[in-house]
């Protein structure tokens, strides 16, 4: 792209699979990448995704793991780089206004802008039953998810896709969204649409215990809640006799007859050796994995489990 003495100096904050994938888009496209601040893992944090501090080793790129990225060491160490241009790639805290008017500061969003603004884009789309989502490159402010939008890439989400696999799009949709627009970002000639925060919404973070499963709820909705939270994230869930069942596998599936009839009422049951999660409107869950308190439990054990 650039000559190696001209090209852009760039401070990258990244994590997870989308630091990984959008850091490799600007070592491609020639960014002089000069410092990248990510985050430890942590050990109670199930880690499925790539390492931003793997690759770094492997480039040979400056790393640091600031516990807070408000301390005066981290924008002084920033400011003393005096980049051209910041990025935030799935970091996870958000940056003062100090450290953003060090230089222009572009963050990758995982949803289409100004859709599912705020934590956990990927699974509250799936958690609203959303059919499509994507990447949005856009202007960092101090308001999180505002700035203007600078490119965006779209993906489908499918009726039966959890919130894990529509993640596995969404990153190839970053990638694809900066690959897209860095050339014209680094020769200053990116685009910047408007972000209207009159549309879509802003979502918090979320817990286990937000998974949940509340049974009186219609079927879609309880299937909806799965996907969303489906493994590797900490799965749907219910409490019997203090006994907590995790989904691990489920499909949303019709009436099979009409379950009123059968007087089955809503949550856990077992028909014909198949465990099944009835819901409110009558239509139910084929559940093909569950556990007990993180065990594997077949038909047999949990319907000798409801019957005692």
């Amino acid at each position: 792209m650039n000559d190696f003495d001209t090209r852009q100096r760039a401070v990258v904050f990244g994590y997870h699979n989308v630091g990984v994938r959008c850091l490799k888009v600007l070592l491609a496209g020639g960014v002089d990448v000069a410092l990248v601040v990510t985050h430890e893992d942590s050990a109670s944090e199930n880690i499925w995704f790539e390492s931003v501090i793997s690759l770094c080793q492997a480039e040979g790129i400056p790393y640091i793991t600031p516990a807070d990225a408000r301390s005066p060491e981290l924008l002084a160490q920033v400011q003393a780089i005096a980049p051209d241009l910041m990025f935030s790639f799935y970091y996870r805290h958000m940056l003062p206004a100090e450290l953003l008017a060090v230089a222009p500061a572009f963050n990758m969003h995982g949803s289409l802008l100004p859709e599912f603004r705020g934590r956990a884009p990927v699974n509250w789309a799936v958690l609203h039953g959303a059919t499509v989502t994507g990447a949005t490159l856009h202007e960092m402010t101090v308001k999180p998810d505002a700035g203007a939008i600078v490119s965006q890439m779209e993906v489908p989400i499918l009726p039966d896709d959890t919130a894990h696999e529509v993640f596995g799009k969404v990153q190839v949709a970053a990638e694809q969204a900066l690959w897209r627009v860095l050339p014209s970002l680094l020769d200053g000639t990116a685009p910047r649409l408007h972000n209207d925060l009159s549309k879509g919404g802003y979502f918090s973070g979320r817990k286990p215990e937000d998974g949940r499963i509340d049974w009186s709820q219609p079927a879609q909705q309880v299937y909806n809640l799965h996907r969303a939270v489906a493994p590797p994230y900490p799965g749907a869930f219910t409490d019997i006799n203090g006994v907590r069942y995790v989904i691990q596998r489920a499909r949303l599936n019709g009436n099979f007859g009409n379950v009123i009839s059968l007087s089955l009422p809503p949550g856990l049951t077992v028909v014909d050796n198949c465990i099944f999660g009835v819901c409110g409107d009558g239509r139910m869950l084929t559940i093909s994995s569950l556990t007990a308190d993180g065990d594997p439990i077949t038909a047999e054990q949990l319907q000798a489990r409801l019957a005692a």
